[in-house]
């Protein structure tokens, strides 16, 4: 493992009891997130494998279940998954590299990369989307959330005591990627920050082609 990626790693195993308990509900929150979740559910038309890629601390997962989905999640953090596992025990959790999925070609009828895609440095995203597209079934569709920016590189995780890197996306970089990918992109939103937020958020859903 690089040390860019063991440091990201390290960073989120001491970050999975805060984010579970301050991030349990965003999803109740926020109701942008609702609805692209909600499309991308209603694009899935029936079929339920799914997975949450980047799962952290499982609170997507759950939602996707309760949508009525079989979900199954992948995370770094061997803490964020054991914290998964421990509130969401329905769920199967696996630790995983999102650049090397562990999954079969083709498994899933879909996918989520909710604010996972922005650890990736330029040079590693073509693998990773490429690996998204491996494992979504052709007529699949990927759900993508992210913060929106310049796609400069930035430190993260100062103010809870941590570092790792971090690129903000821009909008056109993330369609981009996925269509080199093998997606065509069927939705796009942004929506403001919040006031704990530096920045505006944004959702790409696609269908694999």
């Amino acid at each position: 493992m690089d040390d860019r990626t063991d440091e990201l790693r390290h960073a989120h195993d001491s970050l999975a009891e805060l984010y579970a308990e301050l991030l349990h509900s965003v999803v109740d929150e926020i109701p942008q997130d609702r609805a692209v979740l909600a499309l991308f559910h209603e694009l899935l038309d029936g079929r339920t494998q799914v997975a949450d890629i980047g799962c952290g601390t499982g609170r997507m997962a759950g939602h996707l279940a309760r949508l009525g989905l079989e979900p199954r999640g992948v995370d770094l953090s061997p803490e964020m998954v054991r914290v998964a596992r421990r509130d969401h025990p329905g769920i199967p959790f696996e630790v995983g590299d999102l650049r090397r999925l562990p999954y079969a070609d083709g498994e899933l009828a879909g996918a989520l990369c909710w604010y996972s895609l922005m650890y990736l440095p330029p040079e590693e995203r073509e693998r990773a989307f490429g690996e998204v597209a491996r494992v979504v079934r052709p007529g699949g569709v990927v759900a993508v959330a992210f913060k929106m920016g310049d796609d400069a590189h930035r430190r993260g995780g100062a103010a809870v005591g941590v570092a790792f890197d971090i690129w903000w996306l821009s909008m056109a970089e993330v369609e981009r990627r996925l269509a080199d990918a093998g997606f065509r992109v069927v939705f796009t939103a942004t929506r403001p920050a919040r006031p704990d937020e530096p920045q505006p958020q944004g959702y790409v859903v696609a269908e694999r082609t």
